[in-house]
C-alpha cells in the first residue's frame, strides 16, 4: 500500500516498527544516563568542592535544569510538528556534547548551574522527539505500553549511571572520573540519531488520515493547545497538574535526599544506592504499569500512584536507617511507575494527531517546571523550617495533586478505543 506522495505507506504498531522503536528504546536509555551523571554525587559536590551551605543556593541547578527542560520540552513539540521529529532528536544530542566536559572542570558553582541549563535544553528535545516518535510507531492501540517501555529505559538508566557515579566518587573522587560515562552517552547518542534513526511523522500523519476518515480529527492552532492542556480540558489540564507536582517531588529528591541521607550516617555508595533505586524501580515499573493502562484504565493508576508516592516521601522523612530510606525508595519508584508513563498515555488518548506533538511538549513544559517549582519551594522551606519540614510539605502536596485529578479526571482509555 502506498501513501499520497507514492511512498510505501507506513505500518502502526509496536511489531510493525521493532527496529526502529528498540533503536529508540536504547537512544532513550542514553538520554536518561546523561541526567543520571548528577543523581548521587552533584548536591555532595556542592557542599564540598564550592563550600554551599544555603539549600536554596544549592538547589539552584535544579531550578535551571528545569526552567530550561520545560521551555525545551515545549519546543521540541512545536518544532517536531513543523520540522519533523529527527531533526529535534539530533540538534538535542549536539547540545549535550559539551556538558561531561564542564561538569568535569566547572571552576565555580555558576559553571555548575549553566552546564545544566545546557543539560535541560538537551533533554528536553532529545526525550520528547523520543516520546513523540514512539507514539507515531505505536498507533493507538498499545500507547501505554510504548510510553512504559520509553520511560523504562531511561529511568532505569537513571539509576544505573547514579549507582555507577556513586562507586566511581567513592574510589576516584567527586571530579572528574564520574563524568567520563557521559562522555560515552553523548557520543553513542549523537551518532546512532544522526545515521540510524528515521523520521515517524509520517505515522503520525498515517493515524490522522484515519482519523479522518472516522470523523473524529479537527483543526487545531498554537495557542488553543496551550490553553486547551493548561485549563479548559478537564482530562488534560488535570493530567497537566499531576506531572507538574510528580516532577516537583522528583526535584526535591534529586536535590535534598542525598543531604537527608548523609544527615543520617550513610557512606558515598550507600547514598549511591539509595539514589540509584528509587529511579531503578520507577524505569522497570514502567514495564509493567505503562502496559497495564492499556487494559486497566489511566485513572486508576495515576490516583493511586500519587498516593503511593504520598506516603513514600513521609516515610523518608521520619526514616533513620539503609533499610527505612531504601523501602521508601522502593515505595516512590513504584508510585511514580504507576504515574508517569499512564500521564503521557493520557495526552496521547484525547490530543488528535496533527496537533498531539505540541500537546505533548505543552505538558512537558509545565510538567518539568515542577523541577523548578520543587527545588525552589524544598530549598525555601528547608532553609527556614528545616529539611524534615520540605519533605513533609511536597509528601503533602503530592497527596493533594491525587486528589485533584479524582475529582477532575475521566477515563481516558475508552477516547482512543
Amino acid at each position: 500500500m502506498t501513501g499520497s506522495n507514492g511512498m510505501p505507506s507506513p505500518n502502526l504498531g509496536l511489531r510493525e516498527n521493532l527496529a526502529q522503536f528498540s533503536l529508540l528504546v536504547l537512544i532513550n536509555a542514553f538520554v536518561g544516563g546523561m541526567v543520571g551523571l548528577e543523581r548521587a554525587i552533584l548536591p555532595s559536590m556542592a557542599e564540598e568542592e564550592f563550600g554551599l551551605v544555603a539549600r536554596a543556593a544549592l538547589l539552584s541547578f535544579i531550578v535551571a535544569f528545569g526552567l530550561s527542560k520545560a521551555l525545551s520540552n515545549y519546543m521540541a513539540g512545536r518544532l517536531s510538528d513543523r520540522w519533523g521529529r529527527k531533526p529535534v532528536l539530533v540538534v538535542g544530542w549536539f547540545v549535550a556534547l559539551p556538558v561531561p566536559f564542564l561538569l568535569m572542570w566547572a571552576p565555580s558553582w555558576r559553571w555548575v548551574v549553566a552546564t545544566n541549563v545546557l543539560l535541560g535544553l538537551s533533554q528536553g528535545l532529545t526525550w520528547s522527539a523520543t516520546v513523540i516518535m514512539k507514539i507515531d510507531l505505536a498507533g493507538p492501540k498499545q500507547r501505554g505500553l510504548a510510553m512504559g517501555l520509553n520511560e523504562f529505559a531511561g529511568y532505569l538508566a537513571v539509576g544505573l549511571t547514579a549507582l555507577a557515579t556513586g562507586y566511581i566518587a567513592a574510589r576516584y573522587g567527586l571530579r572528574p572520573a564520574p563524568f567520563t560515562l557521559g562522555v560515552v552517552f553523548a557520543a553513542l547518542g549523537t551518532v546512532l540519531s544522526l545515521f540510524m534513526v528515521r523520521e515517524t511523522r509520517t505515522h503520525a500523519e498515517k493515524e490522522s488520515s484515519n482519523l479522518v476518515r472516522g470523523k473524529r480529527a479537527g483543526s487545531w492552532v498554537a495557542g488553543s493547545v496551550f490553553l486547551r492542556v493548561l485549563w479548559t480540558d478537564r482530562e488534560l489540564s488535570a493530567a497537566n497538574q499531576a506531572g507538574f507536582v510528580n516532577n516537583l517531588n522528583d526535584g526535591m529528591a534529586w536535590g535534598l535526599f542525598p543531604l537527608v541521607f548523609a544527615s543520617a550516617g550513610m557512606s558515598l555508595r550507600q547514598i549511591g544506592w539509595l539514589a540509584a533505586i528509587y529511579p531503578a524501580v520507577w524505569g522497570l515499573g514502567q514495564l509493567v504499569t505503562g502496559a497495564a493502562s492499556d487494559h486497566l484504565g489511566r485513572k486508576p493508576l495515576i490516583v493511586l500512584g500519587m498516593c503511593v508516592q504520598s506516603c513514600a516521601i513521609a516515610l523518608i522523612a521520619f526514616a533513620s536507617s539503609f533499610g527505612g530510606f531504601a523501602l521508601a525508595a522502593i515505595l516512590l519508584g513504584g508510585g511514580t511507575a504507576m504515574v508517569y508513563p499512564t500521564l503521557l498515555a493520557v495526552i496521547g488518548d484525547v490530543a488528535d494527531p496533527p496537533w498531539r506533538a505540541s500537546a505533548v511538549g505543552v505538558y512537558r513544559l509545565w510538567r518539568d517546571s515542577g523541577y523548578a517549582g520543587g527545588a525552589l519551594i524544598a530549598g525555601v522551606v528547608a532553609d527556614w523550617f528545616g529539611v524534615t519540614a520540605a519533605v513533609i510539605c511536597v509528601a503533602g502536596l503530592t497527596l493533594l495533586s491525587g486528589l485533584v485529578v479524582q475529582v477532575r479526571m475521566s477515563e481516558t482509555l475508552r477516547v482512543q478505543r
